[in-house]
């Protein structure tokens, strides 16, 4: 009995702090949306299917990776005609574009959870250098990324033809996500 006290009053004594590594996304925790605007009406939409694979130590935010697939035929934006003009060819062309990719290379921290991420974003093969900001917290066992970015729709080529007039659509279309993830691994940290 008296060494099992003495090893638990070690660990408790004990410097080092456990943290988690999160990688594995939660995706029915987890949303990718969107704002445009069409004739100056904002319209939101999202995307239903994604996957991605996180690797993030919050204490060691600057080996940070990521890269987050988006199927683009699981557009929702907001009703079935909607949804059938922008998986066509004058605007996603998921036939032969199915996903739009988001790889994260590198994270700063900027203190108080926030972060800045920059990595690179590639839709229909066009591939742009993207910085957006994150916060990040820990809730019911998850780490839940917060963010958004603005991207501008014809850099990539979505909306052509008579869509490619950005007074009928604009040009900046606002992406807000959260992503959820699971702790991967449990590691001591100094």
């Amino acid at each position: 009995m008296g060494r099992f006290f003495i090893f638990i009053l070690c660990m408790l004594l004990n410097t080092e702090t456990w943290a988690a590594v999160y990688g594995p996304l939660v995706i029915e925790r987890s949303s990718i949306r969107f704002v445009s605007k069409q004739m100056g009406v904002s319209v939101e939409g999202g995307f239903r299917r994604f996957t991605g694979q996180l690797n993030f130590d919050p204490v060691h935010p600057e080996a940070a990776r990521a890269r987050i697939d988006v199927e683009l035929a699981s557009v929702d934006a907001g009703s079935t005609e909607a949804n059938d003009e922008v998986v066509g060819k004058d605007w996603f062309f998921v036939r032969q574009f199915p996903t739009a990719r988001f790889d994260i290379r590198h994270v700063k921290a900027l203190g108080n959870g926030q972060f800045e991420m920059q990595g690179a974003l590639t839709i229909k093969n066009v591939t742009q250098d993207m910085v957006t900001k994150a916060s990040f917290h820990q809730e019911a066992g998850l780490g839940i990324f917060a963010g958004g970015f603005t991207l501008k729709r014809l850099a990539f080529g979505i909306g052509e033809g008579a869509w490619g007039d950005p007074s009928t659509v604009a040009d900046e279309v606002k992406v807000n996500f959260v992503l959820a993830a699971k702790p991967s691994i449990a590691k001591s940290n100094p």
